[in-house]
């Protein structure tokens, strides 16, 4: 999906046998470990750029909040899990690789038909697509009316498939990031 859409997010990923039976593996990303893209810092420390998503309190009481970076590659992951129904995008799974490329891992809980989006991208609820971002929603669902699909329904069910086609299409039809949906929390515990 990541791939045919343009998105470009999600590091390669192949489906092993393994001892416990089959199962997905994902390239390993060296990181930059001098470029975050998501942090908790105190309100009064948010880096120029970046957008608050959760004003909380610290273990002794401080004023804390979850910050993201507004980069393109974080508005194209932030739709790309909106439709992948991403359920734990934590801050440690958005990682900036030393190749200069953003990624996100760890897509275990994705393409669930229940809405379970849980995420720490929050920073454009309700702000319009981009255009890129418009773009690669409208590639991928070129792709999901051809071999993409078919590729897909090896691993997911027809419901699950038909699911992700709507929320493509609805992600399009309302063309700005959505607001949490009250289903569960909206960012995955623990957040990091």
């Amino acid at each position: 999906m990541s791939e045919a859409g343009g998105f470009q997010v999600v590091p390669p990923t192949v489906l092993r046998d393994g001892p416990f039976g089959p199962g997905m593996v994902q390239i390993w990303v060296d990181t930059d470990e001098h470029r975050e893209l998501v942090d908790v810092c105190s309100p009064k420390d948010v880096p120029p750029g970046w957008i608050g998503v959760l004003r909380a309190r610290g273990d002794r009481g401080e004023p804390a909040v979850l910050v993201h970076a507004d980069t393109p590659e974080l508005q194209a992951m932030a739709a790309f899990d909106v439709v992948a129904n991403n359920a734990d995008r934590k801050g440690g799974h958005v990682l900036a690789g030393v190749d200069g490329n953003v990624y996100g891992v760890d897509h275990g809980l994705c393409l669930h038909t229940d809405e379970k989006l849980r995420t720490v991208l929050w920073g454009w609820v309700g702000k319009p697509l981009p255009r890129p971002v418009v773009e690669m929603l409208e590639r991928l669902r070129g792709e999901l009316g051809g071999a993409l699909s078919e590729a897909l329904s090896e691993h997911i069910t027809r419901r699950e498939l038909r699911t992700l086609v709507r929320r493509v299409e609805h992600l399009l039809d309302e063309s700005c990031y959505p607001e949490p949906s009250g289903y569960g929390p909206a960012i995955p515990w623990p957040a990091f």
